[in-house]
């Protein structure tokens, strides 16, 4: 027997696929809230790790095949930077060498400073990076790279030093770091100073990879309405960069998380 010149299985097969509940409903709602919670930072390999804080387990490709239905995909791009370097000399040796790696917090630190240029101004920001946890432990932000924008941040830093640290900071050649305050600060708080030889920015590449990642993410992500909403967005990016972002170097956990969770626990 047929049904509309459809054989009555064929129909009925049919009719119980079209009336079946999507079994993928829950996930991609799923997939949706953590989309748009790392503002389309997250590809499918990621969301597929996040995926599992909510109790879906599911293969990467099944992920990455369900974020197509819904039309949705990471939407960050690398692409090259400018790091604002200044005039460069020769006043410190380079004590890191490359080793980024660190076994604890406050043992090596490292820094740089970075131009934006957005609304016909620009900012330049300087923060300080802990190689532990790839931590963003202080930062400042200023219209002008004059010395107090490394200063500001070098006092913040200070405040996360603990009795019997032993700190390496690493930077470039850059003029900040060969100011005698700067030097003498360092020598005041028994922090070495360690500097990049000249022209070879792979000699920092932990900090640079960081901006690389802060534009990428950020300045080439989203539109600015201001320089003060691009300000609080930087702000916000710098926050969810060590609260929120997962890093695979430390087992798909965020700076803050694997600082609390892994090393308070060691």
């Amino acid at each position: 027997m047929k049904v509309a010149d459809i054989p009555r299985s064929t129909y009925y097969y049919w009719e119980k696929r079209l009336n079946r509940t999507d079994k993928y409903v829950d996930v991609k709602v799923a997939i949706q809230t953590i989309y748009h919670e790392h503002k389309g930072r997250y590809g499918y390999r990621r969301i597929t790790k996040e995926l599992k804080r909510y109790g879906f387990h599911h293969d990467p490709k099944t992920i990455n095949c369900l974020m197509n239905t819904i039309g949705i995909k990471c939407e960050v791009r690398m692409k090259k930077y400018r790091s604002y370097k200044g005039n460069v000399g020769k006043i410190a040796p380079n004590i890191l060498q490359r080793d980024f790696k660190a076994a604890k917090m406050n043992e090596k630190w490292v820094t740089d400073v970075t131009e934006f240029h957005l609304f016909g101004e620009k900012r330049y920001l300087s923060p300080v990076l802990d190689l532990c946890n790839g931590e963003i432990i202080a930062y400042k932000i200023m219209n002008r790279p004059v010395y107090k924008l490394v200063h500001d941040m070098l006092e913040q830093a200070l405040e996360r030093l603990q009795s019997g640290d032993q700190v390496i900071l690493h930077s470039d050649q850059g003029w900040h770091y060969q100011m005698k305050k700067y030097q003498r600060t360092l020598k005041q708080h028994g922090i070495k100073q360690s500097m990049s030889r000249k022209g070879n920015c792979l000699d920092n590449a932990v900090i640079e990879n960081f901006f690389g990642l802060l534009k990428s993410e950020l300045l080439y992500l989203q539109e600015f309405e201001s320089m003060t909403h691009f300000e609080q967005e930087l702000a916000d990016y710098i926050h969810y960069y060590n609260h929120k972002r997962m890093k695979e170097k430390l087992k798909d956990l965020s700076p803050v998380e694997y600082r609390t969770q892994v090393l308070e626990a060691a």
